[in-house]
């Protein structure tokens, strides 16, 4: 299945004093490896780093800008009838009895007229999306474990995303919105996760969960630009967010095909050593002199061609089947809050500008929290407790009563946050689950069931506005009932990276045997 070729050696290397396990003593991984080869964290793999993790900025754009393209805009009545105040049905209202407090070009419901439409309707756009990333994932996630690789993964997903999101300004109905919002979506789909598992896979242990860390924080700086280009923009065309989003999104992405690095990881793994080690050899610090040489490791052989091969290696192997699918249930719970929050934020009795800029600055609390603890983090207990704790408050946004009205956009902001963590948590715990040769397909399955539960969102919010259904209670009781599935996964804290399906298995029944003794 795996055959050994020469890879990195340290000249005049001194032998460790306690002996190593007969498989790290033949094959050394190549998280340790390159781990010795590029120092702990040096300047080109910050630069590196940082450059890909600017991807998340327009994924995190092009993700939330609905909340404003699609909202419901401000009206007012402009005659004395009786039955026309701020509280009344404006579909029950003449025509000539109310207008829009803007133009109506500043949303597609008043250019379209879809104020009285069915929330089905109003809530195609978002759901297109959303599905147009559901379906992207599930097709592409593999090409970049198998052919693409990493950089240009996202070097194209990044392009494409962004020259549909160019395209959709000249939409004419809602139709071909929704249909442009579809290509977008599928387009965006792998954007996260080729980003964060290039950004990791760039690093040694003791700073994956800090690097990976990076792409949150661009994340919460795109979703916090939109509020304050929407504000600029609030008079213009919805067109205009648009636009102001997606050229820069296309110059970011000749950045990236010309100025990063692809994955040392991937390279080895695939047999392009010559590739791999000219990276290294580009990012590793001055100081440090290296032959590569005599260190082995083992190919991964069975993809032969089939960009699905990974898929199906995940499928044949018990132990890598159970794991994802556990990761994937607790995504689709996360994903339901975590996108349907900042959706629904319209429904609530609060400025939106102000509510979405309080969503987004949450994220930055979040990513704090991952990065100075996530070294310390039992990675289950705590996705467990934060999707426990963002379904309590959920479901307490939906209390009614004035005192509760008061404290909803904090309960809100407490439900937000807890989902936020607990999505960082996961993606960086799902990373460690499974070894190099499937990680990319596998957080990109993740990545996609979190989407799919962000599907449901605009639906649930559109019925709540129109119908009175309370989406926060059902945003709880998922994200609660979902996060429970954590206590059945192996924890990850601390351990090293491995490459192979078989590095894996053999430390999955290294785990068992240990565990039996234990109990014996």
């Amino acid at each position: 299945m795996a055959d050994s070729t020469p890879l990195l050696s340290q000249p005049n290397s001194v032998k460790s004093e306690s002996s190593p396990p007969p498989l790290e003593k033949h094959h050394p991984s190549l998280d340790s490896t390159i781990e010795r080869c590029i120092g702990d964290f040096g300047w080109a793999q910050f630069l590196q780093a940082l450059l890909v993790s600017s991807a998340w900025i327009f994924d995190a754009q092009q993700t939330f800008i609905s909340v404003f393209t699609d909202a419901h805009p401000a009206w007012h009545c402009t005659s004395n009838q009786l039955d026309c105040n701020s509280v009344s049905n404006i579909c029950n209202l003449p025509k000539n009895s109310w207008a829009w407090d803007f133009p109506a070009y500043t949303s597609i419901i008043s250019e379209w007229n879809l104020e009285c439409a069915a929330s089905i309707i109003t809530g195609l756009p978002a759901s297109s999306f959303f599905l147009g990333c559901l379906v992207g994932g599930l097709v592409l996630a593999t090409l970049a474990d198998s052919s693409l690789g990493r950089k240009n993964m996202l070097f194209l997903s990044c392009l494409t995303m962004s020259l549909s999101s160019l395209l959709t300004v000249f939409s004419s109905n809602i139709w071909v919105y929704s249909a442009l919002r579809l290509v977008s979506g599928f387009c965006r789909a792998t954007i996260g996760t080729s980003a964060l598992v290039l950004t990791i896979e760039l690093v040694g242990k003791r700073w994956r969960g800090q690097v990976g860390v990076i792409g949150f924080f661009c994340f919460t700086i795109g979703f916090l630009s939109l509020p304050a280009i929407a504000y600029l923009n609030r008079i213009s065309s919805w067109r205009s967010l648009y636009l102001w989003t997606s050229v820069p999104g296309i110059l970011y992405s000749l950045l990236v095909h010309f100025f990063v690095c692809e994955s040392p990881r991937w390279l080895f793994v695939r047999g392009r050593k010559e590739e791999a080690v000219a990276t290294l050899k580009s990012i590793a610090p001055p100081s440090h002199s290296w032959s590569f040489s005599e260190v082995s490791f083992e190919q991964e052989m069975s993809n032969n061609g089939n960009v699905y091969s990974t898929i199906k290696m995940m499928v044949q192997k018990r132990w890598a089947f159970q794991r994802l699918l556990l990761v994937m249930v607790i995504g689709f719970g996360i994903g339901m809050v975590y996108y349907g929050m900042p959706l629904g934020l319209g429904n609530l009795s609060f400025n939106l500008y102000l509510s979405v800029t309080l969503n987004a600055l949450s994220e930055i609390p979040s990513s704090m929290f991952i990065i100075l603890l996530i070294g310390k983090l039992n990675r289950k207990l705590s996705v467990l407790a934060f999707t426990t704790l963002s379904g309590i408050f959920s479901i307490m946004c939906a209390l009614k009563g004035e005192v509760w009205t008061r404290l909803q956009i904090g309960l809100e902001l407490i439900s937000f946050f807890s989902a936020c963590t607990a999505f960082g948590i996961l993606l960086i715990f799902t990373i460690e689950l499974f070894p190099t040769c499937v990680r990319n397909s596998a957080t990109s399955l993740v990545r996609q069931a979190i989407v799919f539960g962000g599907v449901f969102s605009p639906m649930l919010v559109a019925a709540e506005r129109r119908d009175g259904i309370s989406s926060y209670v059902v945003f709880g009781l998922v994200i609660g009932c979902c996060g429970l599935f954590a206590a059945c996964l192996p924890e990850t804290r601390g351990r090293a990276l491995f490459d192979t399906m078989d590095e894996e298995e053999h430390k999955e029944k290294s785990a068992c045997n240990g565990v039996g003794d234990v109990l014996a």
